[in-house]
């Protein structure tokens, strides 16, 4: 019988729709953003240590808000410094908002951008660098945090992957001008689609809360920023004030519920799988794979199996045995591999591809395997007996 390992198992339980079950029961109720979108929102931030956060439809549309709202602050344009491995709408957002993205490599222990490359591509026209904490691992250095501090420099975190990794101790996405998460389907946690955008920034909260929906006035929660644009706009009627030319990224009552029931369980659930990953790394044929990850502070994702040495035919008999075995995988890890080889960026920069040696590594090289609470001990050995069979 073959392993048969899925990315994922369903991670909305019959607890979260119970959940859900219930308030639909009720007499007449709210469906559209309302008071379960704000209890999430609040229970969050306490969660993850920040002041303020704002609920969205997806962690694509959370990086679009934040590339909207880092163009209302720098209108002039410039330059955001992105890794060649992460989700297409990191850098999709970055070129949406009118920035020109400058990619630098990776580190092959946490598979985001390296300290000293992101420090080293700092340029006067740099409004900011979007880092993508990638599955798990912590890619914060204090040398980085100094670093731009030293040179004014914004930090926005992707932590789509990364809920509830450290650095140092404390949450990712608490450390940067804006946090971006995704509870997507095969994340820590879900809500079905959604995101959230965090910040620790009183007028960055009021604008994500505007960009989220159309950019009204109305929806900022603060009274002195309406008075003065109701003050300045008489002619219009004070409910349709639109500040920006924004965007309809909102989420729903049920989002909300889903999100506060599965937030009870996250920690527990973290626990679990960086208990899995321990048991996969330590039992990987050190001579074939590489398991010399940074583990301090990961909240592991999924797991990662990168041949040490570029071999192809290695490789190509992994994939084979891995779907003998129904084991599902993702190749190119992160989001389909380098990014620079995809046509979005490949039609504008052409080969640029070939000066960033380790992604193209995990790009040939590097899988994904998925890791989940539910999956069994016995089930990680098997899979490590498979993979360590392969010649």
């Amino acid at each position: 019988m073959p392993l048969s390992l899925p990315l994922m198992e369903n991670n909305i339980t019959r607890q979260d729709l119970d959940a859900v079950i219930n308030y639909l029961q009720q007499d007449d109720p709210i469906l559209t953003q309302s008071a379960n979108v704000r209890s999430f929102e609040e229970e969050w931030s306490q969660w993850l240590g920040v002041k303020y956060s704002v609920f969205v439809n997806s962690g694509s549309s959370a990086n679009q808000l934040t590339m909207a709202a880092l163009r209302l602050r720098y209108p002039e344009g410039g330059e955001v410094i992105v890794p060649p491995l992460t989700w297409v709408s990191d850098i999709a957002a970055v070129l949406q908002a009118g920035f020109s993205p400058v990619f630098v490599d990776i580190d092959p222990c946490h598979l985001g951008m390296q300290t000293d490359l992101i420090l080293g591509a700092i340029t006067a026209e740099t409004r900011a660098v979007f880092l993508t904490h990638v599955q798990g691992f912590n890619a914060l250095t204090d040398k980085l945090l100094e670093g731009l501090k030293d040179r004014e420099v914004l930090l926005i975190e992707d932590v789509c992957e990364s809920h509830g990794a450290t650095h140092k101790g404390k949450k990712l996405g608490t450390f940067g001008w804006a946090s971006n998460f995704s509870f997507y389907y095969a994340h820590h946690m879900s809500t079905i689609e959604g995101g959230m955008l965090c910040t620790n920034d009183s007028d960055l909260y009021q604008i994500f809360r505007m960009l989220r929906s159309h950019g009204m006035v109305r929806e900022s929660n603060d009274q002195s920023l309406k008075d003065r644009y109701q003050f300045d706009c008489q002619d219009l009627n004070p409910d349709f004030i639109f500040a920006f030319p924004a965007y309809n990224v909102r989420n729903t009552e049920i989002g909300g519920i889903l999100g506060r029931n599965q937030l009870k369980d996250l920690d527990k659930n973290n626990d679990l799988r960086n208990r899995n990953l321990n048991l996969f790394l330590s039992h990987l044929d050190l001579s074939k794979y590489r398991t010399d990850f940074r583990l301090e502070g990961c909240s592991n994702y999924a797991f990662n199996l990168v041949l040490r040495e570029p071999d192809d035919g290695l490789v190509a008999r992994l994939m084979q045995t891995l779907r003998n075995e129904k084991v599902e995988f993702r190749r190119g890890s992160a989001g389909g591999g380098n990014q620079l080889r995809q046509p979005y960026l490949r039609n504008i920069l052409g080969d640029a591809y070939r000066d960033f040696p380790n992604v193209e590594h995990i790009h040939f090289y590097g899988f994904y395997i998925g890791n989940f609470p539910s999956l069994l001990p016995k089930k990680i050995l098997q899979l490590c007996d498979i993979v360590n069979t392969v010649h």
